[in-house]
């Protein structure tokens, strides 16, 4: 027996996969929330802050080792805007002198984990 379409899909969401159609009918608010999330990584060099907490990287010195080109004013402002959407923690270590460290948080965590595939889209598509 034949399935049905319904009458709104035309014959050219024939070649679309499902995922592709999805996008219909996210609302107005999911829109949004998306456009916020995508310019706190979108922001030149969040991203890059992000994938080298993730990697390990803690210290401040080690952060400017791993991201090339950054200087120590964006760097230091992208940390605190990265902590202020609780997505890098700062972490002061009581010794002498004081040590300041920078990890990733679990919402950041969480977040390098969705951005994972275009992290491996970048280097497939890499010209």
């Amino acid at each position: 027996m034949a399935t049905s379409r319904p009458p709104h899909e035309s014959s050219a969401a024939e070649g679309r996969s499902r995922s592709d159609t999805d996008y219909e009918h996210i609302d107005d608010d999911v829109c949004r929330s998306f456009q916020r999330s995508v310019e706190i990584v979108g922001k030149k060099w969040s991203a890059a802050v992000l994938l080298a907490a993730m990697r390990g990287t803690r210290r401040f010195v080690d952060y400017r080792a791993r991201i090339p080109g950054i200087s120590n004013h964006l760097l230091s402002q992208r940390l605190r805007e990265l902590e202020g959407h609780q997505l890098i923690e700062r972490v002061v270590v009581p010794t002498t002198p004081v040590q300041i460290t920078y990890r990733p948080t679990e919402r950041g965590a969480g977040l390098m984990h969705v951005l994972h595939p275009l992290v491996e889209w970048s280097v497939k598509n890499e010209e």
